[in-house]
């Protein structure tokens, strides 16, 4: 008895018949098909018991967002080596041509054994070594280069290729890997035996505008998807991430930032303490020294180290920052925080107990307030805002310090975001920061409210599905 199958069917069944197991792009070439077209032939196929599927994991790399300009200008070690076989081979004047790769480069030229450095008087230079041939990530990229104009392609499973692959994984936006699913079709034994004399054609004409069932496909949170975007805004600006703990010592959550022991804020109004938990290590006995020793100076009473001890669900971000700037002593910074905080609140419209909250700083010799204004501009440009504007205000741990405000064309009025200015030097001084600090942090929420045109910042947490299926991912 003849079978009755479908055009696309009629093409795929001999196809499979003579080259079986295909995938879906295989399939899409011999048949002239395309491939959703492909994809609903087989699956007529698996119903009738005439195809198999296999899913199996594959693995693909792509370049990242350096990744091309490190096949065309090479990996920051090798452009370090360059410039010091140019014959610049000042620590500072290196510093400043390589700008923000300069401790990437030097790390790994010194890893490669390329570099030696000399230290006279204030002086510090860089030399080269006798070998500074091709290092096992340059040859990589090379092979990329050969195989590949930038689009995806299979990695390589060698032991040569190996090893720089996972070296450059672990560097920034360069290459990365991804798991993909790969399909293979093969004929069954009963597919086997279908004749291409028995293939008919079914009579009919199909309803292309027929109703097919609505299926809500997964998709990230809007908030996790605005607190993705502003991470990528401040990487591509050039800004490191640095994360902490959420739960933090009163010392950095409050002393380090110059807020006295008696101050409002520090009460259980307003802050979460953790019931009967103390840190032991707070800070260095230098830094516990000179913070207390600027506390009582600044405000006059007797500092307890008792109080610092205390733990706190943080309050804000910036108790990262302040740390990462102590601990890590460099003439230069450039480093942002995304985070969870707590703060003791009534819920409201525009209120949350626990919300996110970005938080950057700069430091360098020559920042100002300017400097720190143009970034808050670019950032608040590229989340799609462009009516920016600053007005004076007071923060504890700033001097000078501004608000920015950004026109909401929705409501007609100007919507207060994120405070910023540059810390006060009771705040650096006793932790040994001597170059200007400009700092900036704001809530999450905020800027996804104007984003998705929210009144009620509990609408990112009702887990209404209908609002959250209709929000589209770009907006």
């Amino acid at each position: 008895m003849s079978q009755v199958f479908h055009e696309i069917e009629k093409k795929i069944i001999p196809i499979l018949q003579k080259y079986s197991p295909l995938t879906i792009p295989e399939i899409k070439e011999k048949t002239g098909l395309e491939s959703d077209q492909v994809r609903r032939g087989v699956e007529w196929l698996k119903l009738k018991n005439l195809a198999i599927v296999v899913e199996f994991k594959d693995i693909i790399w792509t370049f990242g967002l350096r990744g091309d300009e490190a096949l065309e200008k090479g990996l920051p070690e090798r452009i370090l080596v360059n410039e010091i076989k140019k014959g610049n081979t000042s620590f500072e004047k290196l510093r400043e041509t390589l700008n923000f790769d300069f401790d990437a480069a030097i790390a790994y030229a010194k890893k490669n054994n390329w570099i030696n450095f000399f230290k006279k008087e204030n002086l510090t230079t860089i030399s080269l070594t006798d070998n500074t041939e091709e290092s096992l990530e340059e040859k990589y990229l090379k092979k990329c280069k050969e195989l590949t104009d930038g689009e995806q392609i299979k990695t390589i499973d060698t032991k040569e290729l190996a090893i720089p692959f996972e070296s450059l994984k672990n560097r920034d936006f360069i290459v990365d890997d991804t798991s993909i699913t790969i399909q293979k079709i093969s004929i069954t034994d009963e597919g086997k035996k279908i004749k291409l004399s028995e293939i008919v054609t079914p009579s009919g004409a199909i309803d292309v505008e027929a109703a097919v069932p609505e299926v809500f496909v997964a998709k990230t949170h809007p908030l996790q998807d605005t607190i993705n975007e502003i991470r990528e805004i401040f990487v591509t600006l050039g800004f490191s991430e640095i994360l902490g703990n959420q739960s933090q010592p009163c010392f950095w959550n409050f002393d380090a930032l110059f807020t006295p022991q008696d101050h409002p804020a520090r009460e259980l109004q307003d802050t979460f303490y953790l019931d009967g938990i103390i840190s032991k290590k707070i800070a260095t006995s230098k830094q516990i020294q000179q913070v207390s020793k600027m506390h009582k100076n600044g405000w006059r009473y007797l500092w307890s180290i008792d109080e610092a001890r205390k733990m706190v669900l943080r309050t804000h971000t910036t108790c990262v920052t302040i740390k990462y700037l102590a601990d890590n002593k460099s003439d230069e910074a450039r480093v942002f925080s995304l985070g969870r905080v707590f703060r003791n609140e009534k819920v409201s419209y525009k209120h949350l107990a626990e919300f996110n909250q970005v938080e950057g700083i700069v430091m360098g010799k020559n920042t100002t307030l300017r400097d720190l204004m143009g970034i808050q501009r670019e950032f608040y440009r590229r989340m799609g805002l462009d009516k920016v504007k600053f007005w004076p205000t007071f923060f504890p741990y700033t001097e000078p310090s501004l608000q920015s405000m950004v026109y909401n064309e929705r409501l007609d009025k100007w919507i207060e975001l994120f405070g910023m200015g540059i810390f006060r030097p009771e705040v650096t001084k006793p932790l040994g920061i001597t170059k200007p600090v400009l700092a900036w942090g704001g809530g999450i929420e905020r800027i996804a409210m104007l984003k998705y045109g929210l009144d009620d910042v509990r609408e990112f947490y009702n887990n209404n599905l209908k609002w959250l299926r209709s929000v589209t991912k770009c907006q």
